[in-house]
């Protein structure tokens, strides 16, 4: 006779999860970045779907629902994350040919896309500037 392991015996599949990978998480970029971009990094990560890099679509309405916060907070996050390197924009917000608005489109930096564009992983050259506490402290 047969017994199934108990904690086994309901799961036929676990489904989609969100992979960050440690150098992702090691790298000074992510380290010192604030909660609200990390938080909307990952809701960039969900959408992706295994093939559509560069074609990830998130309006600021979309991600302000997602992260639970006001619409004019996510334009600072969508800022930060280009600025350091976890993301590209691939085709900026415009107006479409109905005069209907059509929200930007995204590639994440860690991976590559589909027209054969390689990761550039601009995220791991990324360095804090100016004179944070530890250099003000070295001078003193």
């Amino acid at each position: 006779m047969s017994y199934a392991k108990p904690y086994k015996l309901y799961k036929k599949g676990v489904g989609r999860h969100v992979q960050l990978p440690e150098h992702l998480q090691a790298c000074e970029a992510w380290a010192t970045m604030k909660p609200g971009p990390r938080a909307l990094y990952v809701e960039l990560k969900r959408r992706f779907l295994g093939g559509n890099n560069g074609e990830i679509f998130l309006s600021h309405r979309e991600a302000a629902k997602a992260l639970n916060v006001h619409r004019n907070t996510i334009g600072p996050y969508f800022d930060e994350l280009e600025a350091r390197g976890f993301i590209r924009c691939t085709v900026r917000h415009h107006l479409g040919p109905s005069g209907i608005g059509l929200a930007s489109k995204w590639a994440l930096e860690d991976l590559p896309t589909p027209d054969g564009r390689p990761a550039t992983k601009s995220f791991m050259r990324w360095r804090v500037s100016g004179a944070g506490p530890a250099k003000k402290a070295a001078r003193a």
